[in-house]
């Protein structure tokens, strides 16, 4: 009886103790199409929330993963610079966001909101270069970064994204 108990005992005692994952660190680059990959590696990857943080928002690509992100129950909320997303490429896209229930508010705070970020379930940091654009996608030399498992880095984005997101207006679909 003990040999049985004893294995049993040591499987069950093992599997209440959390995993802890090491931090990672992966890039991607534009034209290339690594850093497109990445960005929306992170997007798919999220299970509880992503908070976005965008100079210039245009890619169709991008936005429809946050909406798919969305309807997986994931809560999304976007803050963009004001002043670079008045064109139609950026107003379409932020009208899919709004329209599928996504908050997204826009920011005149700054000269330029500069901020390129996400940042998913608390933990994993994506920055870098790269706008949310198909131009950094396709045409410009851009860069990502994404820091997964990274749960002080991410609280320190949060911060920053918080403050931005409080400054911000909400955006109010045209159509």
């Amino acid at each position: 009886m003990q040999r049985k108990v004893l294995p049993l005992i040591a499987a069950l005692l093992f599997s209440a103790i959390p995993s802890v994952q090491a931090a990672t660190a992966q890039v991607g680059f534009s034209p290339e199409g690594t850093a497109q990959v990445l960005v929306l590696d992170v997007i798919h990857t999220a299970k509880h929330d992503i908070r976005m943080m965008a100079y210039s928002f245009t890619a169709p690509d991008i936005a429809k993963a946050l909406i798919e992100a969305k309807r997986r129950g994931v809560d999304v909320k976007i803050v963009v610079d004001d002043h670079s997303n008045t064109g139609h490429s950026s107003r379409a896209a932020m009208n899919l966001i709004v329209n599928a229930g996504i908050p997204l508010r826009t920011n005149d705070h700054y000269k330029i909101q500069h901020d390129k970020v996400i940042v998913i379930d608390g933990g994993t940091v994506q920055t870098g270069s790269f706008n949310y654009t198909a131009s950094a996608e396709r045409s410009n030399s851009e860069n990502v970064l994404v820091l997964w498992n990274v749960p002080d880095v991410a609280k320190a984005y949060l911060g920053h994204w918080e403050s931005r997101w409080e400054q911000g207006k909400p955006y109010i679909s045209s159509y």
